[in-house]
């Protein structure tokens, strides 16, 4: 429960994982052959290159960089402070609150690499513009996909839409 009531159940949380781990996927397939373009679901799409960071360090750099942007700032007028730091942890990725500033936590790539990619960390991100319950929610996809449009073109705003479409995301 929190404060204002009880928590609402976040039922999406395991298509919303679902739908992205085919992103990057599609993202992974076309870097290891070497070309951007995909067949998507009967059409030809270029996929935007994807930002890989050698540390928690480089990740910070990318969220402060991603932050700034005139249209992030723009359609998100009132962003908080927002720290990226390592986790323990090799699973998982995760964001949360602490007393009003956002805190990122990623593996580092000691532990596991996976996470230190802009696909995750846009997710993180999102997050941190929509602090709606439940945390992977309606008003949550609709963020991910409108950030990830902004930061890194309509190819990927579109291929996100359709992808959690397929997986039963609203």
């Amino acid at each position: 429960m929190t404060a204002a009531g009880p928590a609402k159940r976040d039922s999406q949380r395991a298509r919303v994982y679902a739908a992205e781990e085919f992103v990057r996927t599609m993202f992974d397939r076309a870097a290891e052959r070497g070309l951007p373009t995909v067949d998507f679901f009967g059409a030809r799409l270029t996929l935007p290159p994807e930002g890989r960071f050698g540390s928690v360090a480089a990740a910070q750099r990318y969220v402060d960089r991603v932050l700034d942007l005139p249209a992030v700032r723009q359609r998100w007028t009132d962003i908080a402070p927002l720290r990226v730091r390592p986790r323990q942890a090799a699973t998982a990725a995760h964001y949360e609150n602490l007393d009003g500033t956002g805190v990122i936590a990623v593996p580092d790539r000691d532990t596991a690499d996976w996470a230190l990619r802009e696909l995750v960390v846009l997710h993180e991100v999102a997050h941190h513009l929509c602090q709606a319950e439940p945390p992977h929610g309606p008003e949550f996809v609709a963020t991910i996909c409108e950030l990830a449009e902004l930061v890194m073109g309509p190819e990927l705003g579109h291929v996100l839409r359709v992808v959690y479409a397929k997986e039963g995301v609203r």
